[in-house]
């Protein structure tokens, strides 16, 4: 992949320069637990965002079975991601059609439409037709452990990163589209911090930290000095609580992100955090945006 130019414009003309963002994970919900508030707001200053999701989220937990009214757990979670899509402002919305391969260990591992069966090249061909379809600024997806060791995650992450190189080499598949060179590749990265400070409010109002104790025991949360973006979404974090309740079978009122006053949950999570996996940013330096030092998108 090729360098970036300098040079700040200000959030303020990203919508002149013509930005695009594709975010690319592995279930429904992915793109409102950890990126919600970046999403909307990216979405509401007229920022183009596009989303595949790999899998229909069959292998998740169902918070109330009374909710699929006879449908099938993948039907009910793919109108959650839909309604989750709208409300957060995403454009456009593909699942690329694989199963969803469970945590690991489960049984789920081994079927055979599973999304960690299917060999990394078949997905990241996939991603690179897209990428070269919507011709996007920034490609933003999971960090390599997958926020907490999930197997999808990690498989998303991998075949992403492939996928951004693949489609900026003209030697890849000319079927495809032309070539595309995205600018950044963003991680999503939960601060450590931001866990630990929901743990402890949640322990303060006499609330079960039991979700948030498994969340980090299975390796959650990225150190705060490996974050260097910090995106304020003070503006839109009740966005980001609508998107999640759209997760119905998922995400029930009970959970810890919806457990606190609401003003305490604006003070924990007034700021959604990411790493820059590509180009590598110089050491200690930190961004307030996505684009913060990116020309402008050469897309019509």
């Amino acid at each position: 992949m090729g360098d970036c130019r300098d040079g700040y414009e200000g959030i303020e003309s990203t919508i002149m320069q013509g930005h695009r963002i594709l975010a690319v994970f592995a279930h429904p919900d992915d793109e409102s637990f950890g990126p919600g508030g970046t999403l909307a707001k990216y979405a509401r200053q007229g920022i183009r965002i596009f989303l595949l999701t790999a899998t229909r989220g069959e292998a998740g937990e169902i918070t109330d079975p009374t909710l699929l009214q006879g449908r099938s757990l993948a039907e009910v979670r793919t109108e959650e991601l839909h309604c989750a899509a709208q409300t957060l402002g995403i454009q456009e919305v593909i699942l690329l059609g694989y199963r969803d391969s469970g945590m690991q260990g489960d049984p789920e591992n081994t079927h055979p439409e599973a999304l960690i069966q299917a060999e990394d090249q078949e997905i990241a061909f996939q991603i690179v037709k897209y990428i070269r379809m919507w011709r996007p600024t920034v490609v933003v997806t999971f960090e390599p452990h997958g926020g907490y060791g999930h197997p999808d995650h990690i498989k998303i992450s991998r075949v992403t990163r492939i996928a951004c190189e693949w489609a900026a080499d003209a030697d890849v598949d000319r079927n495809l589209g032309p070539p595309w060179q995205i600018l950044r590749l963003i991680y999503t990265a939960i601060p450590k911090s931001q866990l630990l400070a929901l743990r402890e409010r949640l322990h303060e109002h006499g609330s079960s930290t039991r979700e948030i104790d498994q969340f980090l025991a299975m390796g959650a949360g990225w150190e705060d000095t490996e974050v260097n973006i910090w995106v304020d979404v003070s503006s839109t974090l009740h966005v980001k609580w609508e998107a999640m309740r759209c997760h119905r079978t998922q995400i029930h009122e009970g959970h810890p992100f919806f457990s606190l006053p609401e003003q305490e949950r604006q003070e924990i999570f007034s700021r959604e955090a990411f790493a820059v996996a590509w180009p590598p940013l110089s050491s200690g330096r930190i961004l307030s945006d996505f684009f913060e030092g990116l020309p402008p998108n050469r897309s019509n």
